[in-house]
């Protein structure tokens, strides 16, 4: 057990996939896996370990925003010995040509700051996906999107800790060099998995469009979602 992980030692599996929502794990936990347990329930933030085609997974909320992501990368990694570790989220585009429903992979994150930012000091640090894992999950991408018409698209995004930001020219500087989506936790994700030489990738769906202003349905969104848990779930086990 951990400050904010009661699960015990062995019930973390090696692969993890990392929602924002503890609810969207629950959802995805049942939708995906087989024999799903909960491991964990500490403050809300809900975790379940189950079976996924033969593969021990592990779906486990994170929170909103860098510094929660930092908290619950940090246990897993640490302390249960997480390997792969895939954010499964929402993002909003921030280009034309990226439309809601679409997937991204985060190939690599700006961000105006992070929990990690501090230890770099003068250094603008850079991080990137594992670019086996990305390269699974663009391949996975490219069979879905044959068969279901959705959009899929690799490139920079942008991790924000401010949800209700302000600041529109940042934004018109980040679609001005080619940032597809923005969200807000996969930057210090990667920073992780570089510090302590783990797996991770960010797989998103897009469901609302700063450009353009439309947004995923409600009932839309769980089938939308699917689309991209199932990418990262195959790209985990490439």
């Amino acid at each position: 057990m951990t400050f904010h992980i009661g699960a015990k030692p062995g019930e973390i599996a090696e692969t993890v996939l990392l929602p924002g929502d503890p609810y969207r794990a629950r959802w995805a936990a049942q939708t995906f896996l087989q024999d799903a347990v909960l491991v964990n329930e500490v403050r809300g933030m809900l975790g379940y370990t189950g079976t996924w085609r033969g593969h021990r997974v592990t779906i486990h909320g994170t929170g909103m925003g860098m510094p929660s992501m930092s908290i619950y990368a940090n246990e897993l990694i640490r302390d249960y010995g997480a390997q792969t570790l895939i954010r499964i989220g929402s993002a909003g585009a921030l280009q034309h040509h990226v439309k809601v429903r679409d997937v991204v992979l985060a190939q690599a994150c700006c961000t105006a700051g992070s929990p990690s930012r501090t230890i770099f000091r003068e250094l603008n640090f850079a991080p990137v996906a594992d670019f086996g894992l990305l390269k699974a999950a663009y391949d996975a991408g490219l069979a879905i999107s044959a068969q279901r018409g959705i959009g899929i698209h690799a490139g920079a995004i942008y991790s924000s800790d401010t949800f209700y930001d302000e600041r529109q020219d940042l934004s018109d500087q980040m679609q001005r060099h080619a940032v597809l989506a923005v969200e807000m936790e996969a930057a210090e994700l990667y920073t992780l998995a570089a510090r302590y030489g783990r797996r991770a990738l960010a797989v998103m769906t897009i469901s609302d469009h700063i450009l353009t202003h439309e947004a995923l349905p409600a009932d839309q969104r769980e089938t939308s979602f699917g689309d991209m848990v199932e990418i990262a779930l195959t790209a985990a086990f490439a």
